[in-house]
């Protein structure tokens, strides 16, 4: 099935209105006139890559989008998209697992920008005990995982809490990069959680289970 694009002046105005600048403002940073930026915004005026490129830059598009805005305009993306376990990426992914490792005997991961599981230290796999392994099947999405009633839901005694903090955290991810690796979108979306064990008896039980594995 296809994917409908929104149209450029659209995906302009809703990046101008969530950075809060008028078509003044943002004229005015990025060096054309007003009257200029509102016939791109409704469709009159047909920009320049490069003039695309400089209100991408004014606006703090993140690399997926910014390539959304192009496409839109009928031009090459700017960044590629490379999988993670591209040959030219394993040098990067190799850096990534070395970090996780680092925090052993704490548990830590890193997801992408859908919460698909990518890496993950030897401390993560006690905390998957006692789920489905259905929810275990790739590709383990970090959000199904702790949310679900068959996952790791039941065994988090402040589950309410830990929803809500989830779902705050979704909603400031979903504007923020993560992971500055300007020429990859992959990369840039790339996000590494750690956990760590808020009080001794935490990480006594940590220590522990290392010392057994």
């Amino acid at each position: 099935m296809d994917t409908v694009r929104r149209p450029l002046g659209a995906l302009l105005r809703t990046w101008r209105n969530r950075r809060r600048l008028s078509q003044l403002d943002l004229a005015l940073e990025a060096g054309m006139s007003a009257r200029h930026l509102s016939f791109i915004e409704t469709g009159r005026a047909r920009p320049s890559r490069e003039m695309l490129l400089r209100l991408a830059d004014c606006l703090q598009i993140p690399p997926r989008p910014c390539n959304d805005v192009l496409l839109a305009a009928g031009y090459a993306p700017r960044f590629a998209e490379r999988p993670l376990t591209d040959p030219d990426m394993q040098s990067l992914g190799a850096s990534v697992q070395l970090l996780l490792d680092a925090h052993d005997p704490y548990p830590a991961l890193a997801v992408d920008g859908k919460w698909n599981l990518v890496f993950a230290n030897k401390a993560v796999a006690p905390l998957l005990a006692g789920v489905s392994p259905k929810l275990l099947s790739p590709p383990v999405n970090v959000l199904r995982l702790s949310l679900h009633p068959e996952g790791m839901a039941p065994h988090i005694e402040n589950l309410s809490e830990w929803r809500a903090n989830v779902l705050l955290r979704l909603a400031f991810l979903s504007t923020t990069m993560v992971f500055d690796y300007p020429l990859d979108i992959n990369v840039s979306e790339l996000l590494i959680e750690v956990f760590l064990p808020a009080d001794a008896a935490t990480a006594a039980a940590l220590a522990q289970t290392a010392a057994g594995r």
